[in-house]
């Protein structure tokens, strides 16, 4: 963890807050807190300019037309510019679309993305829509597996240059099956289709993804109630 506060940047939570992924910011906010860490969460609204200073930029969920003005906004370039400078990004749902190369909107329209992730999404013959439980290609400490819940219309096929953050064992991927991978993870970006808010049931992973941006090791803490829903979700998967 760098010796200032730690830089949180929820990015446009009043337009890419579908299911409560706001809720991710403040998840990854209490898990410092509790560890006696310096933090500090940046709320930024589609009418500012997103400070390049953050840490790890999180995005959340929408439906097409708010993804669609969301990503407009996101063209003047200082999201790519924070993460060339080093920060790093956690996306959910649409927040994944609109980083990758297009994506496509229910109306049929193919919109430009933002080219962070090596990604096309294109719309589903069927939506998805359910529980998920995906094995992480990369473990978080003793947790293997993701849990959360899914509902896209959207498909993203993932370019060479993007790996899957998991596969899926229960539920249905990116793709719309069950074996499709989950998500997505390309140098500094980490991308789900995940709602829930996915961090708070997933305790480790959100752990997993300060210390990715912070670089360094985190202090346990205890273990409570979303660390044993986690171990339930997940049991036999």
């Amino acid at each position: 963890m760098p010796s200032s506060a730690f830089t949180i940047v929820s990015v446009f939570p009043e337009v890419l807050g579908t299911y409560g992924d706001s809720g991710n910011a403040l998840v990854l906010q209490r898990r410092l807190e509790w560890r006696g860490l310096p933090v500090r969460t940046v709320v930024v609204s589609a009418g500012q300019v997103l400070p390049l200073d953050g840490d790890l930029y999180v995005i959340g969920g929408s439906e097409d037309d708010a993804q669609a003005f969301a990503v407009d906004r996101l063209r003047a370039g200082s999201l790519a510019q924070a993460v060339n400078r080093g920060a790093h990004v956690f996306a959910v749902c649409a927040g994944l679309q609109l980083l990758g190369e297009t994506f496509a909107t229910g109306a049929g329209d193919v919109v430009a993305g933002l080219g962070l992730l090596d990604l096309r999404t294109t719309r589903l013959a069927h939506r998805v829509v359910g529980e998920v439980v995906a094995e992480l290609a990369t473990p978080t400490g003793a947790d293997t597996h993701l849990t959360g819940f899914a509902n896209h219309g959207g498909g993203s096929e993932l370019g060479r240059d993007a790996s899957p953050l998991g596969t899926v064992r229960r539920g249905q991927g990116n793709r719309g099956a069950v074996g499709d991978p989950e998500g997505a993870v390309q140098g500094r970006v980490v991308a789900t289709y995940l709602h829930g808010p996915v961090l708070a049931r997933n305790p480790a992973f959100a752990d997993w993804l300060l210390e990715r941006a912070g670089g360094a090791a985190l202090p346990p803490l205890q273990h409570g109630p979303a660390e044993r829903l986690h171990a339930h979700l997940t049991t036999d998967a």
